[in-house]
């Protein structure tokens, strides 16, 4: 991988409102632009491969569906401003336990009713696949069992990459909270300084974040110098801005903290953070040095309810990436790196040593990627043997950085498309899948089949006049992603029992 090209000083920076009327987003080149190529896509969908090939690009136009798109304006420059607070809005939260829907629902139900409603969906409680190449997860067991022998610090961590559905924390919050309810509760974990997208959202924590700070993302707009941080995603604050992490004040899960670490750069002409903790003066953070480099501040307190606020003050502006919160207690800590519109190969878009560094400070004993969705929308225009390659790179990038870590991949769901009144599921997404496995199998990662899990081709529809898929066609409801949580989950644990009734057997 290369390290991204250098940009210009005379580079625009978005520090405002960019577009005054809105019809004028739609006369915009830029989204003309990407209508044309949604509409190649569409036609490319229709026609199968043989045509894609005349229009193959690694640069695709992003998924619609999975993409808080910001205006043309912003997608051209280094930097965007948020102009809405980032808060934690309920109606976005993962419940604990979703009940099962009772009768179809959505835009299929009328559909599902007509045909008597027996659409042979598997079990809820049983998973109908297991993990595939579970020998893979080996040092990952390892990690499991010394904290399950509660050994001091033994803290599991896991980092878990995907697109929207990690983004709004959904199979991911599913899968922390089995794993910190079976082996201990170790902290929420990483989550980005403020909402870079207003879908953003983690459960079981407390999160806020003034307007103001200004933000680049690997699915744009971009930064020349390809520093995203762990999440992807950089921000960056003039004096006066501020952003707070504390503790769920519901739930069974998030309900202490006692040590917060903050990644943020140093630079040249660099500000500084003031740091509170519970409402009151905690310390500083200086921002400036002499030279450029990632930097963590760590605040400790008491294992319990805290809130820990950064406040940016001058001379300088400020950069950051997002705070870790963790307990000094075993157990099992689930960062949640979703990025909206994002497709594997776009974390390759960062800067390689900057990336590894990322990954060596958390440290993980497993690596999770949950990508497809939005590969699926570049339909033939990107090839599967480019997928191929450039996922394998991915992966191969990761355990590069962290050799001891084990690696996951969550295969694609099933998605459809309205195509002439008609709900059919769309043709490239069993050859992603394929490759996915191909890949997995290569690396040395285990795998996942969420597609055929869901049934196969055409269980997208199924389970949308179920109440399990979303209107969207493409993702799963509330109730569907605790049905993939809780079966990745069962896979992942059953092969760590196998691995520690092993293990237990005399030599």
């Amino acid at each position: 991988m290369k390290a991204p090209a250098s940009v210009g000083e005379e580079q625009v920076q978005i520090h405002g409102h960019d577009v005054a009327r809105s019809a004028d987003v739609f006369r915009s080149r830029p989204v003309l632009t990407a209508l044309f190529f949604l509409g190649i896509g569409a036609t490319l969908e229709f026609f199968g491969p043989t045509w894609a090939k005349l229009l193959a690009s690694p640069n695709a136009a992003p998924d619609r569906v999975d993409q808080a798109t910001p205006s043309p304006t912003q997608v051209l420059s280094g930097e965007a401003e948020l102009r809405e607070e980032s808060k934690s809005a309920a109606a976005l939260a993962q419940p604990e336990k979703v009940e099962a829907p009772t009768a179809p629902r959505g835009p299929l139900a009328t559909e599902h009713q007509a045909e008597g409603g027996d659409d042979g969906l598997p079990d809820v409680g049983k998973p109908p696949r297991g993990v595939e190449h579970l020998e893979s997860l080996h040092s990952f067991y390892e990690a499991l069992a010394r904290t399950e022998r509660r050994e001091p610090r033994a803290i599991t961590r896991i980092a878990h990459f995907g697109d929207s559905v990690v983004a709004s924390d959904f199979v991911s919050a599913t899968l922390r909270r089995n794993f910190q309810k079976r082996f201990g509760d170790a902290g929420h974990g990483f989550s980005l300084i403020a909402n870079a997208w207003p879908a953003y959202f983690h459960n079981d924590v407390t999160r806020f974040a003034s307007e103001g700070w200004r933000v680049s993302r690997i699915v744009g707009p971009t930064v020349s110098d390809g520093w995203y941080g762990l999440g992807g995603v950089s921000f960056r604050a003039p004096p006066g801005v501020r952003a707070r992490f504390g503790t769920a004040t519901t739930g069974n899960f998030g309900r202490k903290v006692s040590r917060f670490d903050v990644a943020y750069v140093q630079e040249p002409f660099g500000g500084s953070f003031k740091v509170n903790l519970d409402g009151a003066p905690y310390g500083e953070i200086p921002t400036a040095s002499p030279e450029k480099k990632t930097a963590h501040y760590e605040v400790r307190t008491t294992d319990g309810e805290h809130m820990l606020e950064l406040v940016s003050s001058g001379p300088g502006s400020v950069r950051a990436f997002g705070v870790v919160m963790e307990r000094e207690e075993p157990g099992v800590v689930w960062d949640a790196l979703g990025i909206l519109g994002a497709r594997i190969r776009f974390l390759d878009k960062q800067d390689d040593a900057h990336y590894a560094e990322s990954l060596r400070w958390r440290s993980p004993n497993l690596i999770v990627y949950q990508f497809g969705a939005n590969e699926s929308g570049d339909g033939w225009a990107y090839s599967m043997e480019d997928y191929h390659r450039t996922m394998k790179e991915v992966l191969l990038q990761g355990k590069a950085a962290v050799p001891t870590a084990s690696c996951l991949i969550i295969g694609a769901m099933d998605r459809a498309r309205v195509i002439e009144n008609k709900t059919e599921s769309m043709r490239i997404i069993p050859l992603i899948v394929e490759q996915q496995a191909k890949v997995a199998k290569e690396v040395g990662c285990a795998f996942f089949n969420t597609f055929l899990a869901m049934g196969g081709s055409g269980s997208m529809r199924t389970w949308v006049n179920r109440g399990w898929g979303a209107g969207d066609l493409t993702h799963p409801t509330s109730f569907g992603a605790q049905v993939l949580g809780d079966w990745i989950f069962a896979g992942m644990v059953d092969g760590y029992d196998k691995f520690h009734a092993a293990a237990a057997q005399p030599r």
